[in-house]
């Protein structure tokens, strides 16, 4: 299989970046399923006194639906790909929205939690060593705090695992050649080929010391090959400002 990784793959987001964004929209439903999980963290008072971290947040697509789903937060949005981050910086932000240039594994490291918290869009499946990166997560979540995890996890079956491959033939990895970003596209169809299925990458999350996991599909074509995943850095503490139900949400959750 052809994956990249560590500096290669964030060499490749650098190379595709300016052309990012056009390519993303062309997918119906994208950044509607990325403001549906992130609502799905169920923060309450519009996130007010609460610090998220975007984790892997490219060019702000991830940031941006964590904005309109908890429009008060303190949000921190980091990624490994300089280009990627350029774009995201380039567009207009309120003041309690900031970026920094650090690797997911680098974050634990920089001093930057806890979080009450965290967001991780299309991450998990490029990292080298997701259990070690879930274990940084909970070191940097607080007592209670949230996940929501946003990926490319094929369900289990053959038939989504089939059209995932489909498309990717078909429609991705042409059009990442005509940017110039074949081995890229490349990637992103084998990386959720060989990624964990949605059973086992939720049981990863409780092996991983997580509670309340649940994943929750996506709706539209995508349905059976990305899922939310959300679970919770232990019980409930007293005061840690979140609420008790686990916050998944269903899959035929209203967006406001």
């Amino acid at each position: 299989m052809s994956l990249l990784r560590d500096h290669d793959l964030a060499r490749a987001f650098d190379h595709a970046s300016h052309t990012y964004d056009s390519l993303t929209s062309l997918n119906p439903g994208y950044r509607t399923d990325l403001l549906r999980s992130a609502r799905r963290l169920r923060l309450p008072g519009d996130g007010a006194g609460l610090h998220i971290l975007d984790l892997g947040c490219g060019t702000g697509a991830s940031t941006l639906a964590l904005l309109r789903a908890a429009p008060r937060a303190r949000i921190t949005a980091v990624d490994a790909s300089a280009g990627m981050l350029r774009r995201a910086t380039a567009k207009p932000w309120p003041a309690h929205v900031r970026f920094l240039h650090l690797t997911a594994e680098e974050v634990a490291a920089a001093d930057e939690g806890p979080f009450d918290a965290v967001f991780a869009a299309y991450l998990f499946r490029n990292v080298t060593d997701p259990d070690a990166l879930l274990g940084s997560v909970r070191t940097l979540l607080r007592p209670g705090g949230r996940l929501a995890v946003h990926e490319y996890s094929l369900s289990g079956s053959r038939t989504h695992r089939a059209l995932w491959t489909a498309i990717c033939r078909g429609v991705v990895i042409p059009a990442g050649t005509l940017t110039g970003d074949r081995a890229l596209y490349r990637h992103l169809w084998h990386s959720v080929l060989a990624f964990d299925t949605a059973p086992a990458f939720r049981d990863r999350l409780t092996r991983a010391g997580f509670t309340g996991v649940r994943a929750v599909p996506v709706a539209g074509w995508q349905t059976g090959i990305v899922h939310t995943f959300l679970a919770r850095n232990g019980l409930r503490a007293e005061g840690a400002g979140l609420p008790a139900g686990d916050g998944a949400g269903t899959a035929k959750e209203r967006t406001r």
